[in-house]
């Protein structure tokens, strides 16, 4: 027989006291950045099917990839494959079992964060 009272259970409370750490909040932008790389990806692709099918094709996809959105999703494609790299590069220290101290973990998560932003703007400007 079904369980009625289902509904009426107390949830987990660990919804209510968990606190996000770094390695997990890295962890999931990792995988966020990799899928969001897709978008950035597929922009570039539309653009080079655009110039090589006609010109007005083209001005019309450079025109919407040029644009302030699309100059925004050029910018945050940077960031994420800047991010997604450094990332992979602490898997491969983790994965050769070098500082996976939760001090020195924590140290990594920070440097891949700011060195994502770091070389993103550094990127910037040398393209620019």
């Amino acid at each position: 027989m079904a369980d009625v009272n289902r509904g009426n259970r107390p949830l987990s409370p660990h919804l209510s006291i968990y606190r996000p750490q770094l390695t997990s909040v890295t962890s999931i932008l990792t995988r966020i950045t990799g899928n969001a790389l897709l978008l950035g990806a597929l922009l570039i692709v539309w653009w080079f099917l655009a110039a090589s099918s006609s010109a007005e094709y083209f001005t019309v996809v450079d025109t919407i990839i040029t644009s302030v959105v699309g100059d925004l999703v050029m910018f945050l494609s940077l960031w994420a494959l800047w991010y997604h790299a450094l990332a992979g590069v602490r898997h491969l220290i983790w994965d050769n079992a070098i500082g996976l101290e939760l001090e020195t973990a924590e140290k990594l998560g920070w440097a891949v964060i700011g060195g994502s932003v770091f070389l993103t703007i550094l990127t910037t400007i040398i393209i620019m």
